[in-house]
C-alpha cells in the first residue's frame, strides 16, 4: 500500500475508534487488553499519536519518550482523542515527502522514507486499537481490508520483530511459516536465540505454519484472536502467543 492509501486508512480508523469508545463509555473493559478500560485505550493511543506527530512536525532526529495521556475522562477524553488524531492526520498530510526524522524500524521497501514509516505505523497502531475499542463496545467489528492486513503482518514480522527488542527467541533453530490464505502472501520466520529473521517467501521446510485469511491472521499475530489454523509443531504457535507482545 502506498502512503496516501495508508493515510486514508489512518483517518478512517481513528474516527471509528473514537465512535466505538464513545458508544462503549470510557469505563468499559477492553477484552483484548486485560486490566484496561476504554479510558486507558484512549489515553495511550492519543499519546502515541501526539508522540508520532511531533517527530514529523519538528523533524526530530533523536528518540524521545511517549508522554502520559491527560487526566481527562468521559466526553472530554473522547474529544481530546479526536483532536490528537486529527492533528496527526493533518501533520502527515502536510509534511514534505523528504522530511527527515527518527524512526524505529524499517519503512516499507517501496517507500523507505520516514514519512511512509510514520503513516504506516500509525495506521496499524490505530487499526489494532480500533478493534480493541469495538470489542469493548460489543457487536461486529469493522472490516479490515486484505491488502492492509497483509501490509500489517509484513510490518509486524519484518519490522517490529526484526529489532533486538523482540522476545520471540528459541534456544535451538526453528522455522515458522506464516501464510495468508486469501492473498499471495507468505512469510518464513527463522527463530534462534537472536532476533527473528523473516523473509517474504516460502523457502525451505518449516516446523509449523500459522495460516488463515489475512484479516484474521493480522489480528491473531497481534494476539487479538486465536490463530485460525496451526499445522506442525503447536509449541511454536504458543511461543508466539507468549513472547510476541509489543511493549
Amino acid at each position: 500500500m502506498d502512503t496516501e492509501e495508508l493515510l486514508r486508512v489512518l483517518d478512517q480508523e481513528g474516527r471509528l475508534l473514537a465512535a466505538a469508545a464513545e458508544e462503549a463509555g470510557t469505563g468499559a473493559g477492553v477484552p483484548p487488553c486485560p486490566g484496561w478500560r476504554v479510558r486507558d485505550l484512549l489515553r495511550h493511543t492519543g499519546a502515541v499519536h501526539e508522540w508520532a506527530a511531533a517527530f514529523v512536525a519538528g523533524a526530530r532526529t533523536a528518540p524521545r519518550p511517549i508522554a502520559d495521556g491527560p487526566d481527562l475522562d468521559s466526553a472530554e477524553l473522547v474529544d481530546w482523542y479526536r483532536e490528537s488524531h486529527r492533528r496527526l492526520v493533518e501533520t502527515l498530510a502536510k509534511a514534505p515527502s523528504d522530511v527527515e526524522c527518527w524512526t524505529f524500524h524499517p519503512a516499507p521497501s517501496a517507500d523507505p522514507s520516514p514519512l511512509a514509516f510514520w503513516t504506516r505505523r500509525q495506521a496499524h497502531e490505530t487499526a489494532v486499537h480500533r478493534f480493541d475499542a469495538e470489542s469493548a463496545r460489543g457487536g461486529a467489528p469493522s472490516a479490515i481490508g486484505t491488502d492492509f492486513a497483509v501490509d500489517g503482518v509484513d510490518e509486524l514480522l519484518r519490522g517490529f520483530h526484526a529489532r533486538s527488542r523482540s522476545r520471540v527467541r528459541s534456544p535451538e533453530p526453528r522455522v515458522l511459516r506464516v501464510r495468508a490464505t486469501d492473498a499471495d502472501a507468505v512469510w518464513t520466520v527463522r527463530l534462534s536465540d537472536a532476533p527473528p529473521v523473516t523473509v517474504r517467501d516460502a523457502s525451505g521446510p518449516a516446523d509449523a505454519e500459522l495460516a488463515g485469511p489475512a484479516d484474521q491472521l493480522y489480528l491473531s499475530l497481534w494476539n487479538r484472536r486465536p490463530v485460525p489454523e496451526v499445522t506442525g509443531d503447536p509449541a511454536l504457535a504458543e511461543l508466539w502467543r507468549r513472547t510476541s507482545a509489543i511493549t
